[in-house]
């Protein structure tokens, strides 16, 4: 098992940046793959994006290609997600993700998942 909690977020002018992390403890981390996710009001979760086991590759849907950049380092147990560009309609809760497998991270069935941090942008 393991425990994920993020921080980072923050009230941030369109056009600006943030750079959320993402803590795990628990089990080994480097056996999960990684990722993040994000719900607005009244919305629907959205995968934002996912990172493998190692953290040199990752997988982004095609919305979230550009402005968002995934990484990790297992030496410290950290997840990252660096936004850019930041828009109005990326206020939401942002979640980190994890599970042993990156499919259910990208289908979003993903097994543990943290508490989220808020991220809003003024317009």
């Amino acid at each position: 098992q393991v425990q994920l909690v993020e921080s980072g977020g923050g009230l941030v002018q369109a056009g600006g940046s943030l750079r959320l992390s993402c803590a795990a403890s628990g089990r080994a981390f480097s056996i999960y793959a990684t990722g993040w996710f994000r719900q607005a009001p009244g919305k629907e979760r959205e995968f934002v994006g996912a990172t493998i086991k190692s953290g040199s590759s990752t997988y982004y849907p095609d919305s979230m290609k550009g402005r968002f950049t995934i990484s990790r380092d297992n030496d410290k147990n950290m997840v990252y997600l660096q936004i850019n560009g930041l828009k109005a309609e990326d206020s939401a809760v942002y979640h980190c993700a994890a599970d042993e497998s990156l499919h259910n991270i990208v289908v979003m069935r993903m097994k543990y998942w943290g508490q989220g941090t808020q991220v809003t942008v003024s317009s």
